[in-house]
């Protein structure tokens, strides 16, 4: 039995997804809520769905766990409850942990490209403690998240015990299907596909920085798909632990992601450049970019999904459908 946290959300109903397509037995630790978040999971044979405070009292009940695979977290890069936050972003994920490094359980787990910050310090995905305490995130969330690598990082410099394989995964911009519970954290393609179909331009922030067009500010927009992937490999291949960027490898302007969004639709473009929102003026990354090195030298060899034919995909075969959940 796979324990996915996190496992009604995005990144990890489609993890799901991928686990039921092998005939794996999974365990979703999640909460449904009032909405369609529970569409996400409409498709796939679970094993059953497991609120998040009943997780310990499931645990001591020792069921045969192959894999923890901790894809739940507050999200929000807004988000402002800093005893929540740490609560649901490092003090379990320390318990799983704890918890995996006991029983001799594989822990594969969520970290974050916020964890980067603006860039300044690029974006090396060591885990030596000193180029960890480098990084400075831009948000209470990005924070949580180094945190948590940071305390990984101390206790392996401890020799402290931990899980027989244990893999930390730095995602940037996610997008794909199932991510329509999310609400303004979706990725900006959800957001401007949901703008052209209103019949609205779609609309990008205007740059504040010189030297630096409206609409190009980049990031690295990776396909859900490919994030599976890797987490598959990882499972496939129990020697490789450590810490990974998961993009594409290639930055590419929020104008490059709209344009191909319209070429996918087959309809003329119509782009507006509007202000950039008092909440995120000094708090807005302006470029990322996945190195990939570890994770090839680690032994990754699959290929990334190329942005149009990333966003071809997702809106032809999942948005624009009468039943856009996988």
């Amino acid at each position: 039995m796979y324990l996915v946290t996190g496992g009604a959300g995005f990144i990890g109903s489609n993890l799901v997804a991928a686990l039921c397509a092998r005939g794996a037995e999974v365990m979703v630790v999640d909460r449904l809520g009032r909405g369609d978040k529970w569409r996400n999971l409409a498709r796939h044979p679970i094993a059953g769905i497991l609120p998040p405070e009943e997780i310990e009292d499931f645990w001591a009940a020792e069921p045969p766990i192959e894999a923890v695979l901790h894809m739940g977290a507050i999200s929000d890069t807004t988000a402002s409850d800093g005893d929540l936050v740490t609560a649901t972003n490092f003090t379990l994920p320390l318990w799983l942990w704890s918890e995996c490094a006991t029983r001799g359980v594989p822990l594969i787990y969520a970290s974050s490209a916020a964890t980067y910050g603006d860039g300044a310090q690029g974006f090396d995905d060591s885990i030596d403690p000193a180029a960890l305490a480098r990084l400075r995130p831009l948000n209470l969330y990005g924070w949580s998240k180094l945190a948590f690598d940071r305390r990984v990082a101390g206790l392996l410099a401890r020799g402290a015990p931990s899980p027989p394989q244990w893999a930390g995964l730095r995602f940037f911009n996610v997008y794909g299907p199932n991510e329509h519970h999310k609400g303004r954290m979706a990725s900006v393609l959800l957001h401007k596909f949901n703008e052209v179909m209103r019949g609205e331009p779609a609309r990008l922030f205007r740059s504040d920085r010189p030297g630096i067009a409206d609409g190009e500010q980049k990031r690295d927009f990776v396909h859900v798909d490919d994030c599976i992937s890797v987490i598959l490999w990882l499972l496939d291949n129990p020697g490789v632990s450590g810490l990974f960027n998961l993009g594409s490898g290639r930055a590419r302007s929020f104008l490059d992601l709209v344009r191909a969004l319209f070429a996918a639709l087959g309809r003329p473009e119509s782009i507006e450049f509007i202000d950039m929102p008092a909440d995120l003026r000094g708090r807005y990354q302006y470029f990322t970019e996945a190195p990939l090195d570890r994770l090839r030298t680690a032994g990754y060899t699959g290929q990334t999904t190329p942005l149009e034919e990333g966003v071809r995909r997702t809106v032809q075969d999942a948005l624009a459908t009468d039943d856009p959940y996988r």
